[in-house]
């Protein structure tokens, strides 16, 4: 990175010049932080050495890396984070009781709100760089790099340090105005731009309805969540079995949960958003589970072009259908949900080339005896 520097008060003009690009692209907030976060080192080291990183071995592999934004990306001397909300456009009032009712209907499929549109991945990636090119054709060349879910990134940590918000109890960001459905975004930069300041204290105060909601006990205390128990991470990052004690607690989630944020009430402020791609795909907002289960891997991979769901692959998406499912034919006992696992299940034959949709087919016909 070649180091450049501004200073006040041509600095803070420049940021908030930023301030106004980053609207104008679709964004909702940004900040910019300095890259010492040394006081989170001790807390990702327990976290890691509890194991609450189940498989993502890449969380241990990059270490403290994570949290030395420099060693990360040589040069970095600031980071700006931003923030765009995700809920669509069209969202209705009581959204978070719509959604709660729909877990109550077995039939239902529930993808996370945030993975009903367009890959968010692509969608900040691209505008967080066309924000930092912004910048360059203002102040001339820099060294950076744009990050969304792409890198060992402590991205809730450095948007709090850039008074985005504060972390809430369930681990993710919390804004007084916006709640918390949004996405995170970083642009590591050379240019010592002026800091926005943190966010300070917190609110969540004696509120613990994310910790009540959370259907497998993953947040297993205040700011502490054990991956390895968390409904989004065994739908979209676990590739082997759901372990089977969790199984039940499920549901009709197929990818990715939302309760904790559904519970949570700062996000009755949640924002909606103007930009076009996070608006529902049909039919991932309104799907029932035997549509989504007759979909060969051609009609899946069709169906979810552009979206982050296509790249948990069609053998993960059966596999938590077939949870889904089970927890179905437990509660409702449609027939017509025994007749589907039934077929599936006799194409896979006796030796099936995936055992791990097998056994949880079996697993599925087996929560009800048969009429």
């Amino acid at each position: 990175m070649n180091s450049q520097r501004v200073e006040e008060p041509d600095g803070a003009a420049l940021v908030e010049r930023l301030r106004t690009w980053a609207l104008e692209l679709g964004f909702s907030q940004i900040g910019v932080s300095d890259v010492n976060l040394q006081g989170a080192e001790k807390g990702l080291l327990q976290w890691l050495d509890a194991g609450f990183h189940g498989e993502m071995d890449y969380m241990a592999r990059h270490g403290l890396r994570r949290a030395r934004p420099a060693e990360l990306v040589p040069g970095t001397v600031r980071v700006v984070s931003a923030r765009m909300d995700y809920l669509p456009a069209a969202t209705p009032l009581g959204w978070r009781e719509h959604e709660q009712a729909r877990q109550h209907q077995p039939d239902q499929a529930i993808v996370s709100m945030y993975a009903r549109g367009r890959d968010y991945h692509k969608v900040l990636r691209q505008r967080l760089q066309q924000l930092a090119e912004r910048l360059q054709a203002e102040v001339g060349p820099t060294g950076h790099r744009v990050f969304c879910d792409s890198a060992p990134v402590l991205e809730v940590e450095l948007a709090r340090r850039a008074a985005l918000g504060w972390r809430g109890k369930h681990t993710l960001l919390l804004d007084r105005s916006a709640g918390s459905m949004f996405f995170l975004g970083e642009i590591y930069i050379d240019l010592a731009l002026p800091l926005t300041g943190a966010a300070g204290a917190g609110h969540c105060g004696r509120c613990s309805a994310c910790l009540s909601a959370c259907p497998t006990g993953a947040i297993v205390a205040p700011y502490r969540l054990d991956a390895r128990r968390c409904i989004s991470y065994l739908t979209i990052e676990h590739d082997g079995p759901i372990p089977e004690p969790l199984r039940a607690a499920f549901g009709n989630r197929i990818y990715g949960c939302d309760d904790c944020q559904l519970a949570c009430p700062w996000n009755k402020y949640a924002q909606r958003s103007a930009l076009p791609d996070f608006d529902v795909r049909a039919p991932l907002g309104d799907a029932t589970l035997l549509a989504l289960w007759a979909w060969d891997e051609a009609q899946f991979l069709h169906r979810t072009e552009g979206s982050a769901i296509r790249r948990i692959g069609h053998r993960r998406w059966q596999r938590n259908l077939a949870v889904a499912l089970g927890n179905a034919w437990r509660e409702a006992g449609d027939p017509a949900v025994r007749a589907a696992l039934l077929e599936r299940r006799a194409s896979l034959g006796e030796a099936p080339a995936d055992p791990v949709l097998a056994e949880h087919i079996d697993w599925a016909l087996a929560q009800r005896p048969a009429a």
